[in-house]
Parts: C-alpha cells; sequence; structure tokens
C-alpha cells in the first residue's frame, strides 16, 4: 500500500461530493484546519466555511477539527463554527486518530479525514485506515515544519506521478 496515496483528491472543501461520502457510510469528518479550512494566517473562519460546517452538520455528519496547531489557535474556530476540535493531534502519529474513534464509537469506514499535506493528514489518515481526502493548500504561507514536510511531499508527488498513479490537478472521488 501506498500510505501517501489519497482515496479521493479534489480541489478545495468546497468542491468534495459530502453526499456520495455519506451514501458510503462516512459519518464522522476530521478536517485539518490550516491551508486547508482557512489560510494558516487566518485567525477566524470564514462566511462560507461557517456554511459549509452547519450544512454538513444539518446533513447528520460529525464535524471535527483536527489540527496540529495548539488548543489556542483552534478556540476561536470551535466557538463560530459550534464543532469539536482535537488540538495538539500530532499527525503523522495514530494515537489522536484511535482517541476520536473510541471516545465517538466510530468504525474505521466511518470516518474521513480532509487535509492539505500528504505527510500528515493522508499518511496519518492511511496509516490508521480511514478513508483520506487530499485538498489543494488554500495558501503558499506555511508555518516552518511545514515547509520541510513539503519540500518531501513534492518528491512523494513527483515519485506518484512517474508511476501514473497521481498527478497535481486531476482531481478524482
Amino acid at each position: 500500500m501506498n500510505y501517501f496515496f489519497p482515496d479521493i483528491y479534489q480541489k478545495s472543501i468546497y468542491t468534495i461530493n459530502y453526499d456520495k461520502l455519506k451514501e458510503n457510510g462516512i459519518k464522522c469528518l476530521l478536517f485539518d484546519l490550516d491551508n486547508t479550512c482557512v489560510p494558516y494566517v487566518e485567525k477566524t473562519p470564514t462566511r462560507k466555511l461557517v456554511d459549509l460546517f452547519d450544512k454538513l452538520t444539518n446533513m447528520g455528519l460529525k464535524v471535527i477539527i483536527f489540527s496540529n496547531s495548539p488548543k489556542k489557535r483552534l478556540e476561536p474556530f470551535k466557538k463560530k463554527l459550534n464543532v469539536d476540535c482535537c488540538a495538539n493531534a500530532k499527525k503523522p502519529r495514530k494515537n489522536k486518530f484511535l482517541v476520536i474513534l473510541k471516545t465517538f464509537n466510530y468504525d474505521l469506514s466511518e470516518v474521513a479525514i480532509i487535509g492539505d499535506q500528504l505527510m500528515t493528514d493522508i499518511y496519518g489518515g492511511n496509516k490508521v485506515g480511514i478513508t483520506t481526502i487530499l485538498v489543494n493548500p488554500m495558501s503558499d504561507t506555511d508555518m516552518p515544519l511545514t515547509k520541510i514536510y513539503r519540500f518531501i511531499e513534492k518528491k512523494k508527488i513527483t515519485k506518484m506521478t512517474k508511476q501514473g498513479i497521481f498527478k497535481v490537478g486531476r482531481y478524482y472521488d
């Protein structure tokens, strides 16, 4: 198995077919925050993000912000979006993924992670065995550690492109 290959690849969180995910048994969505839901520099959610999370909640989906960022960073989003958060997730480590599964009593097949990084979101989700959804980063501005991950990510993408299994901009669900 290629742990860096996402199950689904979409342009953004706004182009994902959430109805199809629900039809396929997904009940819980773990959203990375920085450069997945908002640019890294944003301090509060946009109206568009509030509307999306409201829509998903109304569909009966559990929405959790699942981020490596500290609790202080997530607090304004938790309040305005009215969702649960998991701060300091330490992706790609498995531990916090497993805590979410146990806490909310979900099977692996019922959870998906949505994120902009192969090295943390996709690798971590694939190691655990949940559905992985890659989206393009919202911004080129990243935290210093993320810049290192992006460098490694480029090499992984180049390799997968040469193998004919992945190409940036060729979306699928």
